[in-house]
């Protein structure tokens, strides 16, 4: 009797311990699977290779989704690093991100720059800007003339062009009047980019020829389309406050809301236009920046001002300087704009040319992520749904003030009030894009108010304008990131700073900082400094 109590005892036993076995694991790799089958799961293609954004595939994908967060929620971190309960969230963040694609920013549903996927320059930031279908065709990776393989892969992506635009005709069924207006343009600009590979190609591939032409005959009649559809628009494109928020919270980890961010914007506007006056105050006496007016001398001073910067980011010790960052930095020096054709930027690097270089720092991170790609597999590439955005611009725009703290300018005065100015253009464009998304002005109307906000005389060209005010309408907190994630990083480096006192160097500083990856700020600062409550408060419901 005693036998047959004690085996039974075992059975139980065995089977508690077997079913808590089947809904908890705690291995990191288990980790890494879910990964893997998330970043595979809306790189979904119909047979002949075309993605696949129809609405029956996205309620499937939103199925399968739940699946993963169950799965994702029974993952048992006991155990595990700081390093990888830090990517145990970033999952969770990324599935957040692509729940929210479902439901709220519907991109093939409500953009259609969502179907511009031919591109012929190389973004600054790890991905492309806004939201982009996951076939882009980068033309800037390819070497003209074509080899006969590179070819034959470019007329294959070119091929799906025709029947992409097909289904994005019954996909695209929103009602943003705004975002559809605009992504006309972004179709045109494709058109433009598609005649220009015609010119440039000399293959003898007749396939590739044809696959131009099609591609390009495909856009004029999408452009036809969405041009008789825009009559029937009159919707707000702005995701509205709530939507907003949960974004901010859920997907890029910011412990801060959209009230806050008007906010923390408006003060930041103040302080530029603020320190712009005492900066002129100071330099009363010193000659204005006089703009460089030739070819020769923007290659001759651009050259100089990347050697000057690169050389003081050595000397002072600001960060860790890689033998991959500066021959990145001089792969986008720029070129000569004529004074009527510039617009704000070209406007900063014909005065100061390294002012503008500060924020190329992101160069040196986008070449890091080929050269120096992290060891977690959740933070080697390019973290998708710009999810990178805050720490990514946020990190570009405070190295302006950083390298102007550090004495950058000290030689060169005049140049610490272009910081000031670029400072204040960011924070005009930001709170227009707040303004946007709680759709209490629209598109043209946050044009406006970026360029009433922005230093009299800066803006320059407003194509400029169009073109921000149109990302971060279509990319939500893309507009704000700037400025929100510099004043995350700031406050890391406060906390740092507090926690290491004599200790803290800028240096150290940096080096962990690029060392945890391009991750939302509110995780770097967990693993640097260990504090997790943060993390807790924006995961309580």
């Amino acid at each position: 009797m005693s036998i047959n109590i004690n085996i039974t005892i075992l059975l139980c036993l065995f089977l508690q311990f077997n079913a808590v076995a089947q809904t908890k694991t705690n291995t990191y790799p288990s980790l890494l699977e879910l990964c893997k089958a998330l970043r595979s799961l809306e790189r979904t293609s119909l047979p002949n290779g075309v993605p696949d954004y129809r609405k029956e595939t996205i309620a499937k994908m939103q199925q399968t989704l739940l699946q993963y967060k169950t799965r994702h929620s029974k993952l048992d971190t006991t155990g595990w690093s700081t390093e990888q309960r830090v990517d145990y969230i970033l999952l969770l963040a990324e599935m957040n991100a692509l729940d929210y694609n479902c439901r709220i920013l519907q991109p093939w549903v409500r953009d259609p720059a969502f179907y511009a996927i031919v591109w012929n320059e190389q973004s600054d930031t790890p991905d492309h800007e806004g939201p982009n279908s996951f076939a882009a065709i980068e033309l800037w990776n390819y070497v003209f003339p074509l080899s006969d393989a590179d070819a034959s892969k470019l007329t294959s992506e070119l091929q799906i062009i025709p029947s992409l635009y097909e289904q994005a005709r019954i996909n695209l069924t929103g009602n943003a009047k705004d975002l559809w207006t605009a992504g006309i343009g972004n179709i045109k600009d494709q058109v433009t980019i598609l005649d220009e590979l015609a010119n440039k190609t000399t293959s003898n591939s007749i396939e590739l020829k044809n696959a131009i032409v099609n591609a390009k005959k495909a856009s004029l009649q999408l452009i036809t389309w969405l041009q008789k559809q825009l009559a029937f628009k009159n919707g707000p494109s702005g995701i509205g406050k709530e939507n907003y928020n949960w974004h901010l919270k859920n997907v890029l980890l910011v412990p801060l809301t959209w009230e806050d961010e008007v906010m923390l914007l408006k003060r930041e506007l103040t302080r530029a236009y603020a320190s712009l006056q005492l900066e002129r105050e100071r330099n009363k006496n010193l000659p204005e920046l006089t703009p460089i007016a030739n070819t020769a001398q923007y290659r001759m001073q651009t050259d100089a001002s990347a050697t000057m910067m690169m050389r003081f980011l050595k000397e002072k010790k600001i960060l860790p300087v890689k033998y991959y960052m500066e021959p990145a930095l001089r792969k986008h020096l720029g070129e000569f704009v004529p004074e009527e054709k510039r617009n704000f930027f070209t406007n900063i690097s014909h005065r100061a040319p390294a002012v503008l270089y500060s924020h190329s720092t992101h160069w040196f991170e986008v070449e890091g992520l080929t050269k120096e790609p992290h060891t977690s597999l959740l933070r080697k590439n390019a973290l998708p749904y710009n999810m990178w955005m805050m720490r990514d611009e946020g990190l570009a725009t405070s190295m302006e003030e950083t390298l102007m703290h550090a004495g950058m300018w000290d030689e060169n005065p005049r140049a610490r009030e272009l910081v000031w100015i670029m400072l204040a253009q960011r924070c005009a464009r930001g709170l227009a894009s707040l303004y946007a998304q709680a759709n209490l002005i629209n598109y043209e109307q946050s044009r406006k108010f970026q360029v009433d906000n922005t230093p009299k005389g800066w803006t320059g060209d407003e194509s400029l304008v169009g073109f921000e005010q149109h990302l971060y309408l279509r990319q939500p907190a893309y507009g704000t990131c700037y400025v929100t994630g510099k004043y995350l990083i700031e406050k890391l480096m406060m906390d740092m700073g507090r926690l290491q006192q004599n200790n803290f160097t800028i240096y150290n500083f940096f080096e962990k900082f690029y060392a945890a990856g391009i991750i939302p700020v509110s995780l770097v600062g967990w693993q640097l400094t260990g504090n997790d409550e943060e993390i807790k408060k924006l995961l309580k419901k």
